[in-house]
């Protein structure tokens, strides 16, 4: 099938866009690139501290210098479901390592938080910056020059776009994530947001919601449901940096085990010592990017990669922007229906046939670049496969599935849930923002109502709970960029929202902050650019002010008289209050350094 019209004119308008800039970063990327390991060239002193405490083995394989040396970057802790699993991955990378001759290391340790656990409270403001605290970790880990690949593990919302962005800057090393895999299903996502919705309206205890969050998130793995994480778990897998069929497997099985193994044979066999060099830098192309994005729309992935995949593309230089974001979604499908954007979970998905089904698909219908190089091999097609234990407890594969197992869950292309991906870039006298309709009714795709003004979502609890929104409203809650508080994510005025539009009210957020995975069926406009703190026009709006939001055409606007709008002073809010406290106040480098939204909200110096 050949490349679908609107993916091969916007991958060449970034090609374009970004030569320059590519240009000089493979130039610096191959002429790190050596055939002699690196090791050999440090001193011995240096070299003495780097295996010194290796295994005997090890250590003498390490002192000839001939062996492929892995490097492991690790972002395991207990506290995540997510990454307890990778506790036990360094010693089964170390002994897989053994059996193809090489040796693997733990390099170093990466942080790791949870925005499951930070929601709402002071330690959400630091979940965007630690992408980038991340990806400066995972550069002091490599820094030590002793390897000739390396290993990701690491599966979460900052985590992995951290990962990759450090990975990148090492560029001439190989590089193979691996996953940990999700939990088992609990508590059906419906029920659960059912309990979140009686309890925002007082109508269920705090321990009934307890309780229906404990059934939920109930033991090793992912959150099931289709937030950032499992976001993340796809596009690794669609931008050929997952070994085939890896992505949703459940931790402390046999076929986790045999694929984690397996990643270290792989890493071990494509290093610059043998005969199938893959350096990450040349995997991740302008192609890859798009496959990228095309997967988060076929998906109808998490919202947090309209910042991860610009802050990616630019650490491999390419100019990504949210302008590409629109035009590709105009042309992608949605194809799963997955927590939020339905109600099954990402174990459904992968029974239904999962990324192998979908991969599938996209390459026949060329929504995808299939002329990628992968960490598996040239060509995504070799991702059209299900992972599999054969009768010697070795990796083995199977082709996919060639129907879909339940509709309900993962479609065709000649079948779609929708006709495209469902996410829209708005612009107007409020700026640049984004919203994900994949799951809003269509009748509620324009909204036209009173704003009500905030800076805190918990004023926002405060009047819901005072009865001043039971009401057609727009809430607009600002000063929650990245320069001011470092862009938490909103999620909980989710159930807050939800509740007033099911009682027949007509309601929309506009904010300068996130919604990641999470927004569902409640019109949101997101990541509005320029924030509020930066001045950007959102802090022109008083209460009472109409407000426009219109994804059918694209528009995001105050419906106030020109002059009087341009004659408006910015409002100012004292920030300070968020400055400090749960270590933000060690972060002041970062929010005064950060980018804007639509440059990917790095520190990294992402200019346009």
């Amino acid at each position: 099938m050949s490349l679908h019209p609107v993916i091969a004119a916007v991958t060449e308008r970034i090609v374009e866009r970004s030569r320059p800039r590519r240009t000089a970063y493979l130039a610096r990327i191959d002429a790190a690139a050596d055939r002699d390991p690196h090791r050999r060239r440090l001193s011995c002193g240096n070299l003495a501290h780097g295996f010194a405490a290796c295994a005997a083995g090890d250590k003498a394989a390490l002192r000839g210098g001939i062996a492929p040396n892995l490097g492991i970057v690790n972002a395991y802790n207990d506290m995540l479901s997510a990454h307890q699993p990778l506790e036990r991955f360094p010693e089964l990378l170390r002994q897989a390592a053994r059996e193809v001759g090489a040796t693997a290391q733990v390099a170093g340790g990466v942080p790791a938080m949870c925005d499951g656990v930070t929601q709402g409270r002071a330690g959400m403001e630091l979940s965007l910056f630690s992408r980038d605290v991340i990806a400066l970790s995972t550069a002091i880990a490599l820094s030590h020059d002793m390897f000739d690949a390396a290993l990701y593990l690491g599966v979460c919302d900052k985590i992995v776009p951290g990962l990759l962005i450090g990975a990148l800057s090492f560029g001439h090393l190989p590089a193979i994530f691996v996953p940990g895999g999700p939990m088992t299903s609990g508590m059906t996502n419906d029920e659960k947001s059912h309990v979140r919705q009686r309890y925002a309206e007082g109508k269920a205890t705090r321990e009934e919601l307890l309780e229906a969050e404990a059934q939920s998130y109930h033991g090793p793995g992912t959150c099931t449901f289709y937030g950032t994480a499992n976001s993340n778990q796809m596009l690794m897998e669609l931008m050929g940096l997952h070994l085939p069929g890896s992505s949703f497997v459940h931790p402390n099985t046999p076929l986790r085990d045999v694929l984690t193994k397996a990643a270290a044979h792989r890493a071990a066999a494509i290093t610059a010592l043998g005969d199938d060099y893959r350096p990450i830098g040349r995997i991740i192309d302008e192609r890859a990017i798009v496959n990228g994005v095309v997967g988060l729309h076929a998906t109808g992935g998490s919202t947090n990669h309209l910042l991860h995949l610009i802050a990616i593309a630019a650490a491999a230089g390419i100019e990504l922007r949210l302008e590409d974001f629109d035009a590709l979604s105009r042309a992608v499908p949605l194809l799963a229906r997955v927590y939020p954007n339905g109600s099954a979970d990402v174990n459904h998905f992968h029974a239904a046939g999962g990324l192998a089904f979908l991969i599938g698909e996209l390459l026949d219908a060329g929504l995808v670049h299939g002329d990628v190089e992968t960490i598996a091999g040239p060509g995504l097609a070799r991702y059209r496969v299900e992972a599999r234990v054969d009768g010697d407890g070795q990796l083995a594969y199977v082709p996919s599935t060639a129907t879909s197992a339940d509709t309900n869950v993962l479609r065709p292309v000649a079948e779609p849930f929708r006709a495209d991906g469902g996410l829209r870039v708005l612009a107007g006298n409020l700026g640049s923002a984004a919203i994900k309709v994949s799951a809003v009714p269509e009748d509620r795709w324009t909204i036209e109502a009173p704003c009500r003004v905030f800076a805190e979502q918990s004023e926002v609890k405060h009047a819901f709970d005072n009865g001043e929104l039971g009401r057609d409203v727009v809430v607009v809650v600002r000063f929650q960029g990245p320069h001011a508080n470092g862009m938490p994510e909103l999620h909980q005025l989710t159930p807050l929202l939800s509740v007033l539009q099911n009682h027949g009210h007509r309601v929309a957020l506009v904010t300068d902050g996130r919604m990641s995975g999470a927004s569902g069926r409640v019109p949101a406009a997101m990541h509005a650019s320029p924030e509020a703190a930066r001045g950007g026009p959102l802090a022109k709006l008083r209460d009472g002010d109409i407000v426009r939001l219109d994804a059918v055409e694209g528009t995001l606007n105050a419906l106030v008289d020109a002059d009087e709008w341009a004659a408006r002073e910015h409002a100012q809010v004292d920030l300070t209050t968020h400055h400090s406290g749960l270590g933000r106040e060690l972060f002041a480098v970062f929010r005064n350094a950060v980018g804007a939204a639509d440059v990917g909200a790095g520190i990294f110096g992402v200019e346009r």
